[in-house]
């Protein structure tokens, strides 16, 4: 007989969700949301309406709804009318919870990110966890796009994609390799999601010279490298991205050979900050002779010590904002030719304030 008529078990609910019969489990125990028939009065029987109703769970779970609002929401459609849409008597959210039209969806309190150690975070941050820890792609990947398109990339990776990938560094560490699968699933993800994030601005002139972004030599950490790239993108800045760890020949053969106007070294930990091969890059020099110039190089990351920085021609950005701003006040485009040195305009050797 159909499913329609005897219903599916419980693992098989699970495995169509995503998620852990074990978290199905939880879900009828919390929050009342379990099948309509049991087999024989023991074993669980979800029948169309029951899996609907799960599915509607999964979703507002993911969208940042907390678990037990979700739970209410999700229930009253099962229990509409006979022959009724299904999204007639859909619960309506909480003022708390709801997302403003067109606004910022609010912050929400230390809560559930199904195990994960987010603290006080975004509602759109909590979801991304709980879709990450199911392992739901297709949710992650609709997060990942509303977020940048809402809120622009650089607050989407700061109050959205960051804090998640941290929660979730944070418990495979704590866990003896646990949510490794969670880790690369997500990270898959977030660099997708960043490289497909639209530009806003249009591109500058062809003639001035790019930024390269590259991490030190065994520096495998490249996120936050992707989202200065899209950052750059989006405001139309030109940039050569030559990923994890860059050896140091090829690091430099790259400089002398794009002849950038800045140089963006990654390094996470202090393991891999280089601050000998960073002055080296500050001071490989380029272009006509008579004329020679070096690109601005930009230390980023938490690996690099304060006083890293204290190297004329070098900067220590604290965030991809600042970054960004870092690097779009090099390419002020200039009245007339390309300067002689081939450097945009604006560009100077010296390390603004407060950098």
């Amino acid at each position: 007989m159909s499913e329609a008529v005897l219903g599916v078990s419980t693992g098989v609910v699970a495995r169509r969700l995503g998620v852990s019969p074990t978290t199905v489990r939880s879900w009828e125990l919390r929050y009342g949301i379990g099948p309509a028939v049991r087999e024989g009065g023991r074993h669980r029987r979800w029948m169309p309406e029951d899996v609907a109703m799960l599915e509607e769970m999964c979703r507002l779970t993911s969208s940042g709804v907390p678990p037990a609002e979700a739970a209410r929401a999700a229930a009253a459609t099962r229990r509409r009318p006979a022959g009724e849409p299904r999204t007639a008597n859909r619960a309506p959210l909480s003022r708390e919870t709801a997302p403003p039209p067109g606004g910022p969806r609010p912050a929400r309190q230390p809560g559930s990110g199904n195990g994960l150690p987010l603290g006080d975070v975004r509602q759109e941050c909590r979801g991304l966890a709980r879709a990450a820890v199911r392992l739901d792609s297709p949710a992650m990947e609709a997060l990942l796009r509303q977020a940048i398109e809402d809120h622009g990339l650089v607050t989407a990776w700061e109050e959205v994609m960051a804090p998640t990938l941290h929660a979730v560094g944070r418990k495979w560490e704590s866990t003896d390799d646990r949510y490794v699968e969670v880790e690369h699933l997500l990270s898959w993800h977030v660099s997708t999601a960043l490289r497909r994030a639209p530009a806003t601005a249009p591109p500058v002139p062809p003639h001035l010279p790019p930024v390269v972004l590259a991490c030190l030599p065994g520096e495998q950490h490249t996120l936050p490298l992707e989202a200065l790239a899209a950052g750059l993108a989006e405001r139309g800045l030109p940039a050569r991205m030559f990923g994890a760890a860059v050896p140091t020949e090829a690091l430099q053969a790259a400089v002398r050979r794009s002849g950038p106007a800045a140089v963006v070294l990654w390094s996470q930990s202090r393991s891999t900050a280089d601050a000998a091969l960073a002055r080296h890059v500050a001071a490989t020099a380029f272009g006509l002779k008579g004329a020679r110039t070096a690109p601005v190089v930009l230390l980023a990351g938490p690996g690099w010590p304060v006083q890293a920085a204290a190297s004329a021609g070098m900067m220590r950005p604290r965030g991809l904002r600042e970054a960004l701003d870092a690097l779009g006040g090099l390419y002020r485009e200039p009245a007339g030719p390309p300067a002689g040195d081939g450097r945009p305009a604006g560009a100077t050797d010296e390390v603004p304030a407060g950098r």
